[in-house]
């Protein structure tokens, strides 16, 4: 069973990340935990949480995987399989992305399904200790009106 460290940032990452879509416009859907699953490829993975961008997608875009103990990276192989573009880590307080190319994944800096997101900012807020003013900076900080 997940614990409390792991909830909390699974929850904050979440929020903060829909916070991001939202306010960009981005047209997306939500679908949490959702056993990820290719039969002729054999491989079932769920990811803490993941996302599909766009509508009607055959599957999700963006999976979310939050590592209090262990499982990381070695997950990579599992969604290469299922095609998911892009995957990210969060462990010991850091975020690290990965893009789905031609030879499997590669380490990124910037989300390249979501590159205006500053991938800096949401890391101080998923580590600031309340989650109410870390949503609040973040909106504050991603004004999509200015």
């Amino acid at each position: 069973m997940p614990g409390r460290k792991h909830e909390i940032a699974k929850g904050r990452i979440g929020a903060l990340v829909e916070t991001y879509m939202m306010g960009a416009g981005i047209d997306f859907t939500p679908t949490e935990s959702l056993t990820l699953e290719n039969e002729s490829v054999r491989v079932k993975c769920e990811a803490d949480k993941s996302y599909e961008l766009g509508a009607d997608r055959e599957r999700q875009d963006l999976a979310i995987e939050v590592v209090v103990t262990s499982g990381g990276i070695d997950k990579l192989e599992a969604y290469k399989r299922l095609q998911i573009s892009e995957v990210w880590f969060w462990e010991n307080s850091r975020l690290s992305l990965y893009a789905l190319g031609k030879e499997g994944y590669e380490q990124i800096v910037s989300s390249q399904l979501l590159p205006k997101l500053d991938i800096d900012l949401l890391v101080r807020c998923v580590n600031m200790p309340s989650h109410v003013e870390a949503v609040k900076a973040f909106k504050r900080a991603i004004d999509f009106n200015s």
